[in-house]
């Protein structure tokens, strides 16, 4: 005795039980969340749970409920401090459902999924694939076991797997048309994983804008979602005979490399030699330093929908697929030559509306 905590390994529920006058069920229900128990039992048990140390098992009470209230999230690298934010966010809503996060990551090549039975040792409940680089492969095998899988940020061609996204084509296009609205006549484009969702579709909406104003002339080089490739591939751009006069960027995280290269390493100023824009708006993005003109990606609405998606398919038991696609907006900053119509401020903030006619 220390303190009056008896000090004790392995205490069972039972114990607990007898020690506080109730039925070993009682217990069970104070320690299952949402469960039916009058405030005077669950207080009583929690006491003698405190006094013997008592401590819930979880793995042995998902054998009992086949529930391990544990959410698999895979995500490639957290340098892109957009996925830092996410798994921030995704860790708030799904303890506010009462389910952990079990965090996968480091699988930067589409050759180097973590392996299916990996992930099925923990008896997960439900999967979020938040990452460009991975394969369709592992979400086709996880889908077809019956577990919950949501693609964040990305989809499939096949569509057989829930998916939350933004529009990214929608975004591609804005930037387009804003770059042309600002006098620009010659453009570049920084691929991420040029055979990714994200990807394809944030240049074809680049590729629209520009066409609809009769430019085809497009120079592109990939950046790989890489900081080190993107200022390669900056490099390339701008040794160019006649450079761009406006670069779009795939990512906040691969524009600042390529802004850091304009700047420092052939002395451009940024915007009055060399715009350049980028998508996310997350991190560097908003400092003032940088100022990058950026679509954004609401990571709040993007992370409800997806937690929304896998508890309705954790409840149900059905993983018919849903896909949300949640609108973003032209964040208007330092980093680009501004139009002359089409702008709007907000509390302080400018954003690139244009009327649409």
């Amino acid at each position: 005795m220390d303190g009056g905590v008896i000090k004790k390994s392995s205490v069972t529920s039972s114990e607990v039980a007898a020690h506080a006058g109730v039925s070993q069920s009682a217990v069970s229900r104070t320690f299952t969340p949402g469960a039916s128990i009058s405030p005077k039992t669950r207080a009583k048990v929690l006491a003698s749970a405190k006094m013997l140390g008592y401590r819930p098992n979880a793995i042995a009470r998902s054998l009992i409920t086949n529930r391990s209230r544990i959410i698999a999230v895979v995500m490639a690298y957290l340098e892109n401090l957009f996925y830092p934010d996410v798994l921030e966010e995704l860790g708030r809503r799904l303890a506010a459902e009462n389910y952990h996060v079990l965090l996968f990551t480091g699988f930067k090549d589409r050759d180097s999924d973590p392996v299916f039975d990996q992930l099925m040792q923990y008896r997960v409940d439900g999967i979020i694939l938040a990452s460009t680089a991975l394969s369709s492969e592992l979400s086709d095998e996880c889908t077809a076991a019956g577990i919950p899988v949501v693609l964040f940020n990305r989809t499939t061609e096949r569509d057989e797997t829930s998916s939350v996204t933004t529009r990214n084509r929608d975004g591609g296009r804005m930037l387009g048309e804003f770059l042309v609205a600002g006098g620009h006549k010659r453009f570049g484009y920084i691929s991420g994983l040029e055979n990714s969702s994200t990807n394809r579709d944030r240049l074809g909406g680049f590729r629209e804008a520009l066409a609809a104003k009769g430019i085809d002339k497009i120079e592109i080089r990939t950046g790989n979602y890489s900081r080190t490739e993107a200022e390669a591939a900056a490099r390339e751009l701008l040794l160019l005979p006649k450079r761009p006069d406006a670069i779009f960027v795939a990512n906040d995280h691969m524009a600042v490399a390529v802004m850091d290269v304009a700047r420092y390493e052939f002395g451009l100023s940024i915007p009055e030699d060399l715009s350049i824009v980028g998508y996310d708006d997350v991190g560097p993005a908003r400092w003032p330093s940088y100022g990058i003109t950026s679509v954004t990606q609401p990571i709040e609405q993007m992370v409800e929908a997806t937690v929304d998606i896998l508890m309705d398919q954790i409840a149900s038991g059905d993983t018919e697929p849903q896909h949300k696609i949640i609108p973003g907006e032209l964040v208007v900053r330092t980093s680009a030559r501004l139009p002359k119509t089409g702008m709007v401020e907000i509390d302080g903030q400018k954003f690139y509306r244009p009327k649409k006619t």
